[in-house]
């Protein structure tokens, strides 16, 4: 029998059963990735992540990503989370301030900032693809349905639409906080008009929060993904960043810093630092971070027949 150990972690909240929860193994060697799959959806966590060592010898760390469903290309809370246990494990150099990583992903290369204090990880920021915007989606009263809600609670100001850090989401603004409380995603609504669009992945906001110091308050819905609601959406959160700042929802500077809250309506309270900079109006970089708290460690009792 192989044991195969891991690490459970809560991502994006500095308080324990906050954010998003992540199972990591760094030892992912050997491992099939079918196995891989299978191991992702017997957990069922929104992701769980499997470490190798690099492809190429200039990068640090090949992790694998996936979902209850699906390998991902990239992903937010398993990358931050990731590079979290890493730093646990003395596996990535406390010795300055600051130590960048390099993780290999379907996407490509995710440089990882891992910040220091007292010895520990404080707060871990990874870089994201530049923005592309996609298509939209033209029917606001199909939206207003699928989600259950008012029509005239969709902001006709902004547009419906697909953005994409390495990852593309549909992105839907909303008036106020009450109504995005009050959403329930009709599933045979989203099927027929959602799911082979080009982002099936749901991402509602809006401007009012509950938190004093956050910026904008979220949910996401990915059933493609295996995931019915997600507390907290790193992937997500770049391409987001980049929405406010292209259609003016935020203060327009030269590096604009952005708290979103997410996972309040599902009982796991998540905070997400985004960075977004621009010059002469061209966004030239995007930067998601934040906390984790570490929950504590298990493993797998496996064949080898099966690794």
């Amino acid at each position: 029998m192989r044991k195969l150990r891991y690490h459970l972690i809560d991502v994006f909240t500095h308080q324990p059963f906050g954010g998003n929860q992540l199972a990591v193994f760094t030892n992912g060697r050997g491992l099939p990735p079918h196995l891989m799959q299978q191991i992702a959806k017997e957990l069922n966590f929104s992701e769980t992540t499997f470490v190798l060592p690099p492809q190429e010898a200039s990068n640090d760390f090949w992790v694998r990503i996936f979902t209850p469903a699906v390998e991902m290309p990239m992903a937010g809370h398993p990358t931050v989370g990731t590079a979290f246990v890493l730093a646990l494990e003395q596996l990535i150099d406390s010795s300055n301030p600051e130590t960048m990583v390099r993780f290999e992903e379907g996407v490509g290369v995710i440089p990882v900032r891992v910040h220091w204090a007292n010895g520990r990880p404080a707060l871990i920021k990874m870089s994201q693809p530049l923005p592309k915007f996609g298509p939209e989606f033209s029917d606001q009263a199909v939206m207003a349905g699928m989600l259950s809600i008012d029509p005239t609670v969709i902001d006709p100001n902004y547009p419906l639409q697909v953005v994409s850090c390495g990852l593309p989401f549909l992105y839907v603004p909303l008036k106020i906080l009450a109504t995005i409380r009050q959403i329930k995603l009709r599933y045979d609504l989203w099927e027929q008009h959602l799911k082979d669009f080009a982002s099936p992945h749901l991402f509602v906001f809006t401007l009012e929060t509950e938190l004093e110091n956050s910026t904008v308050h979220c949910r996401m819905f990915a059933p493609a993904l295996g995931i019915a609601e997600d507390p907290a959406t790193g992937a997500a959160s770049g391409p987001l960043g980049c929405y406010l700042v292209k259609y003016g929802l935020v203060k327009q500077t030269r590096q604009v810093a952005l708290v979103s809250e997410q996972g309040f309506e599902i009982g796991r309270p998540s905070l997400i630092h985004i960075e977004v900079e621009q010059e002469n109006e061209r966004i030239t970089a995007v930067m998601v971070g934040g906390q984790c708290v570490y929950m504590g460690e298990g493993f797998l009792q496996l064949s080898e027949t099966l690794v």
